[in-house]
């Protein structure tokens, strides 16, 4: 969220400037993590944690900075004229275990206009719309105590009263995006006499909105069941900053406070009166039981650096209230402030120390430690493909362990375990696959003019079974085309009949080699290739690795249409390598040869073969001859095209002859070559002059 640095001195005395503000309020977990602007222009861009809708606005922000600095917080002190008498406006709770206070008050003859010029501003900076003096006033308090407010026109409020109820059955609701919603008996709303005029906590209705023709205010503020607010926002797709922090649990005691902050701005920009008393209708009390802070758990977790004057001053710097125990001074109750509702324990009040005193002010210390470390039955295994990967060129990365339901379907075929309560549709399922992270990630990159890019990422993938779930562990590769033809080699080309440039055959050959070169980390008897692979691969350049008659790996580039589906910016690679299955081979075991003291002899061999006849064939009737001097097998260059006959290809192939005994004799040489030559004619080669 934004915060103005500018708003926050409005509440205390700050004794540094705005970018050694930023750095003091990062470090104790507000963290700021852009600027923009100067001087009263300055923004903030915070990340604020969830748990923490405390600080989701400018005077919860100001309270951290009094912690911070040791100065005075001053209060939000409404002033508002003496009210006119009239009878107090009636509001019933029908659930009060979702809503257990609803507060309100009544302006009357109010001018409706534009907002003031600082109001406006501050406003803008913050990137919300100024609307009126009316709606600005209830955006501007949630911006500066964070506690949502709601303004209706009163005089269409029908029935005179308020009732907070379930929606009944085909009842609809117009909300202020101008979206008819179609309410279910799961929803509590905000209601007149005759019908819904808000949806609880989430957005108000747009019959009951505040317009140029408005005279007759009633503002509302009300405390809301963070779960039912959760899932009525989801439900209808509908996310306010109201839902965010009613969602995270707002301030109970803060609706009397909230109401008088609006009807204070309001008066003050558009004249009118208040009416009667504020009405205050509370169905049960919010109390957080007191915490016991002993002084020797701090000192235990934290040393002995905070001395007591310091805990009471920091803690009560944050709203609390620490009182001494009679019996033992090192003993505190310490009661929770209304908008802290994530402390609930000693170690939370610690952490507030903790974090307050400053964790870089703690001297480095090893903890206590009895046994001894143990290696998981993986890291050795992880550690070779980690290093390997690396080697190769690839950076690691970390994807989220969450997908969405169609890159669920999109990727894998196994049965996805929902996640119970999701944080979107986008994340919705355990993964099932790496292959959407890894997408994502690549996007990313590229989107940002990063073209190079080479990434892997180890984690485990999880599948819904009859009676359990599954955890499976995986790797992936992924790859950018600009990548891998940025490191091949000038001149390199195997298929020469494709032309001088790096064409696509000739990149799969490179990213399937980094596949190879992962997989031969672990001993096997064989590894070949075949093209059995799902349909989100390209179907002519992407292949399944099998070692020992298991797929340890599929393959290869994306199909086009996942690209242009995915708004990828160029083609990437992709490699999945099954690693459950992997990790049951052992390690390859490096072993020394001594490299031989006399010369090898190389032949060359040129033949044409059927297109139907794949090197991995050639190479096995090769190897099937057993010639112990065989040290290197392997194609130099391809030709299609000319006088080679359609269906065909010439491929040239390189054999090395070597002894670690002798020095090899020509003749010698020469008949382990025929032997090349007709076990490839049997294969259905024919030699080329």
């Amino acid at each position: 969220m934004k915060i103005l640095p500018s708003w926050l001195r409005d509440f205390i005395e700050i004794p540094v400037d705005n970018r050694r503000l930023a750095q003091d309020l990062t470090k104790i977990g507000v963290a700021v993590e852009g600027m923009s602007g100067e001087g009263e222009r300055m923004v903030y861009e915070t990340e604020i944690t969830p748990n923490r809708p405390d600080a989701m606005n400018h005077y919860g922000v100001a309270r951290e900075a009094s912690a911070i600095y040791n100065v005075d917080l001053k209060p939000i002190l409404p002033r508002l004229p003496a009210s006119k008498p009239a009878a107090d406006f009636p509001i019933e709770l029908e659930e009060p275990g979702l809503c257990p206070r609803f507060t309100a008050r009544v302006i009357c003859e109010v001018k409706i206009q534009p907002s003031p010029a600082q109001i406006a501003n501050r406003l803008a900076l913050l990137d919300s719309r100024s609307i009126s003096n009316a709606v600005d006033a209830s955006n501007y308090t949630l911006m500066e105590m964070g506690k949502p407010t709601h303004a209706y026109d009163l005089d269409l409020l029908e029935g005179g009263k308020i009732i907070v109820r379930k929606a009944r059955s085909g009842e609809t609701l117009k909300t202020l995006d101008g979206v008819d919603r179609k309410l279910s008996p799961d929803d509590l709303v905000v209601a007149d006499a005759r019908k819904p005029v808000g949806l609880a906590g989430v957005m108000g209705g747009f019959d009951t909105m505040i317009t140029d023709k408005t005279r007759n205010v009633l503002v509302e503020s009300a405390w809301w069941d963070p779960a039912t607010v959760r899932s009525m926002s989801k439900r209808h797709i509908l996310y306010t900053d109201a839902s965010h922090r009613f969602e995270r649990g707002a301030d109970f005691e803060s609706t009397i406070l909230s109401i008088n902050r609006v009807a204070e701005l309001i008066l003050a920009s558009g004249g009118g009166e208040l009416q009667g008393d504020v009405v205050d209708v509370i169905a049960r009390d919010l109390e957080q039981a007191p915490v016991a802070l002993h002084l020797s758990e701090v000192h235990r977790f934290l040393g002995d650096q905070i001395a007591v004057h310091e805990i009471m001053r920091t803690l009560e710097k944050l709203g609390f209230t620490v009182v001494p125990e009679r019996h033992d001074a090192s003993e505190f109750t310490v009661q929770i402030p209304s908008w802290r509702l994530d402390v609930e324990r000693e170690i939370d009040l610690v952490e507030e120390l903790a974090r307050i005193h400053g964790y870089d002010r703690f001297p480095n210390t090893l903890p206590a430690f009895v046994g001894a470390v143990v290696d998981q039955p993986d890291a050795a295994k992880d550690a070779k493909l980690r290093s390997t990967a690396m080697a190769l060129g690839y950076s690691e990365s970390v994807s989220l362990t969450f997908i969405s339901h169609a890159d669920a379907q999109a990727f894998s075929s196994a049965q996805p375990l929902e996640v119970a309560n999701p944080i979107s549709e986008e994340a919705s399922v355990m993964r099932t696959s790496l292959l959407p992270g890894m997408l994502d990630m690549l996007a990313h990159n590229l989107n940002r003019d990063a073209e190079d890019v080479r990434l892997f990422e180890a984690g485990n993938v999880f599948e819904a079974s009859a009676s359990d779930r599954v955890e499976r562990k995986q790797l992936c590769l992924g790859a950018t085309v600009a990548s891998i033809r940025k490191d091949l080699p000038a001149g390199a080309l195997l298929d020469i009949s494709k032309g001088d440039g790096a064409n696509a055959t000739e990149l799969f050959r490179s990213f399937k080699g980094d596949v190879e070169q992962v997989l031969s980390a672990f001993q096997s008897d064989a590894l070949c290739f075949d093209a059995e692979t799902s349909a989100y691969y390209h179907p002519r350049r992407s292949a399944r690795a099998v070692m020992d008659g298991t797929v340890m790996a599929q393959f290869g580039q994306l199909n086009p249409q996942v690209v242009a589906a995915r708004k990828l910016r160029q083609d990437v690679f992709i490699g999945e390598i099954y690693l459950d299955l992997l990790y049951q081979h052992d390690l390859r075991e490096v072993r020394y040869e001594p490299v031989s003291r006399f010369p090898a002899v190389d032949r060359d061999l040129s033949f044409i073969f059927p297109d139907s006849i794949f090197f991995e064939a050639i190479e096995q009737a090769v190897r099937a001859l057993g010639l112990a001097e065989l040290r290197r097998f392997m194609p130099v260059e391809i030709f299609r095209g000319g006088a080679i006959p359609q269906g065909k290809y010439s491929i040239l192939l390189g054999a090395s002859f070597q002894s670690t005994e002798r020095t090899l004799r020509d003749n010698e040489v020469a008949g382990w070559a025929a032997q090349i030559v007709k076990a490839l004619e049997r294969l259905g080669g024919t030699q080329r002059a």
